[in-house]
């Protein structure tokens, strides 16, 4: 899953991949394929177009296979599977490798199993980047990394802006919730000043939304800035601090780029940008008048709360780039519906992690083998379980394992804009990222299903596993825009992010704080590796095969999914 980060801001080597693939299908035979029963699955009379076959395709779901997949991918050999690097190579060929050993189709480029997306790679210059703040005719100089960090430009390699800073709160315009941060403050030919967030009184998938980065400096753009500048609060110190941030400094912020070479979500308007930690933050706020705490509380009860400041800013951003390539890995299983077969249901996981970074405790590879090899290990198992199957559902099936998600959804964005099959044929996405298989599935939250028709078909699925539909128990982490379904919702196509919820029938187990310790612990840190404790691969054959039955409903119905009358998403996002 991406880091709050990225929702805020924006020869010898083919002896070795030989090797490793062939040690990979090694691990993966010895692994086995005992006969594993589905505890607590309700048999259904059937689907719309036959009879219903979920009970055998849940039944093929096994636990030893997505730990011996995990075990692979999240090998110190692949590095950390880093987007553009030699390890996700390999992880992208194990990938292809094993849906060609299941007789999927390459629905890729070019007859191949890969669909090549380019990125450009920046990486900022510390020494030539530069933020200083002038208030009542005194200039403070502020110091790279010690107390601003800034990603740089993809497209420029020097940059700068120097402009009055107006501080407009969240950054939010959203005129059907009656809120606007820029009401009363003129932002044209400013930099704008904000904070993370929107406001809690927004429904919790809007409220990510509008939380994104991207979103936000369209916004600025659209309001007239020339820069950017974000301030840090509490709220996002807890979950992703100024130091986590800095430390991220050493994996490369990406971009994918279009036919004519130009970067995703890019705003050239905006010719500066940086993000101030908590102390120049509140430096920042006394020199513009206000308390920090004030501002935070208004912001806390979702009060707008801009205001225009004394302050001139100038942002010089010197930026390192490079172009790169790194593909998503794509496969078909075609319908048995002479109509529906036309149609294709997504299911997809991301393949990458972080890479190689700062050392931990002397580890320097960030494996993600929950974040997210154990997405990538239940695509697979859904999918030999589809293909193993005598009788194939009614629609296609694509298996889309993307590239870039922790560089901020740019594989899935990339693929979504220009999928493989056409995009209109594109009925529904189950995406598949970061299994909490560290307590008892009893619960399931659904993100972004409440959106659309695939609410009903989840509630359905849920019901026949005997598992309970939470809400959102954390909307300040704004999980819905941190996940690779956000592409697909953006393009029109209703999609659906399970995760394992927080319910436990035994006192002893509390899933909210082993979920809370582990992302203290190891969420994007070496230490997300197999070695960690408390894996439990039956439950996680239990969340492949809720993913499994809610895609096969999907696959099996006679209408495809619809957003629901009224809804935001539907509305701005959804097919016309």
């Amino acid at each position: 899953m991406k880091s709050i980060r990225m929702a805020l801001v924006t020869g010898v080597a083919g002896v070795v991949m030989a090797l490793v693939l062939a040690l990979a299908l090694s691990a993966y035979r010895v692994a086995g394929r005992p006969n594993v029963a589905v505890n607590g699955v309700a048999p259904s009379s059937g689907q719309a177009g036959g009879t219903d076959r979920a009970d055998e395709l849940m039944a093929a779901i096994r636990g030893d296979a997505i730990r011996a997949d995990m075990r692979f991918l999240a090998d110190d050999l692949l590095e950390g599977r880093g987007t553009g690097t030699r390890g996700y190579e390999i992880a992208a060929r194990y990938m292809a490798a094993q849906f060609e050993q299941m007789g999927l189709e390459p629905w890729g480029d070019a007859g191949t199993y890969f669909q090549k997306v380019p990125f450009r790679q920046s990486r900022p210059d510390g020494e030539k980047t530069f933020l200083s703040l002038r208030s009542g005719g005194k200039e403070t100089k502020l110091e790279f990394r010690k107390d601003f960090i800034s990603h740089g430009d993809p497209e420029r390699a020097e940059s700068s802006v120097e402009a009055e800073v107006v501080f407009v709160g969240d950054g939010v315009t959203a005129a059907e919730q009656g809120y606007d941060d820029y009401k009363g403050v003129d932002a044209k030919g400013k930099i704008v000043a904000f904070l993370y967030g929107a406001p809690p009184s927004f429904e919790t998938s809007l409220r990510a939304h509008y939380s994104s980065s991207d979103v936000k400096e369209a916004n600025a753009v659209a309001h007239g800035a020339i820069g950017a500048i974000l301030l840090d609060d509490p709220v996002l110190e807890k979950l992703y601090g100024f130091d986590m941030q800095k430390r991220d400094l050493a994996f490369p912020h990406l971009n994918w780029l279009d036919a004519g070479g130009k970067p995703n979500d890019y705003f050239p308007q905006l010719k500066g940008g940086a993000f101030l930690n908590m102390e120049a933050t509140k430096k920042f706020f006394a020199s513009a008048g206000h308390n920090a705490d004030e501002v935070y509380a208004a912001a806390k009860a979702g009060k707008t709360q801009s205001f225009a400041t004394p302050i001139r800013a100038k942002i010089h951003n010197a930026t390192k780039l490079e172009d790169v390539h790194s593909p998503n890995i794509v496969a078909r299983l075609e319908g048995s519906d002479p109509t529906l077969k036309d149609e294709y249901v997504v299911f997809s996981s991301h393949l990458d992690h972080v890479g190689i970074g700062e050392p931990v405790n002397g580890d320097k590879i960030y494996n993600g083998a929950l974040d997210n090899a154990s997405g990538s290990a239940c695509l697979l198992e859904i999918a030999r379980a589809f293909a193993a199957s005598k009788q194939r559902p009614r629609r296609s099936l694509l298996f889309v394992s993307v590239t870039g998600e922790e560089a901020g959804l740019l594989g899935s964005d990339y693929f979504a804009h220009y999928p493989t099959v056409k995009k209109s044929a594109i009925a529904a996405n189950v995406n598949m990222d970061e299994d909490q298989m560290l307590w008892p599935l009893l619960s399931i939250i659904p993100f972004g299903a409440e959106h659309s028709s695939l609410e009903e078909t989840v509630n359905q699925a849920a019901a026949r596993m005997h598992l309970r539909v939470d809400p959102d128990p954390m909307p300040e982490e704004v999980v819905f825009i941190r996940s690779d379904q956000y592409s697909f919702v953006k393009q029109g196509v209703p999609a659906v992010f399970p995760v394992p919820g927080f319910k436990s029938d035994d006192s002893k187990i509390d899933p909210a704080k082993i979920f809370a310790k582990w992302e203290e612990e190891r969420y994007h840190q070496p230490s997300d590796d197999m070695q960690q404790p408390n894996l439990d691969f039956a439950q996680a054959a239990k969340f492949a095969r809720f993913n499994l039955l809610v895609g096969y409903m999907v696959a099996q119905a006679n209408e495809r999914p619809t957003w629901k009358k009224g809804d935001f998403f539907g509305e701005h996002y959804g097919r016309k």
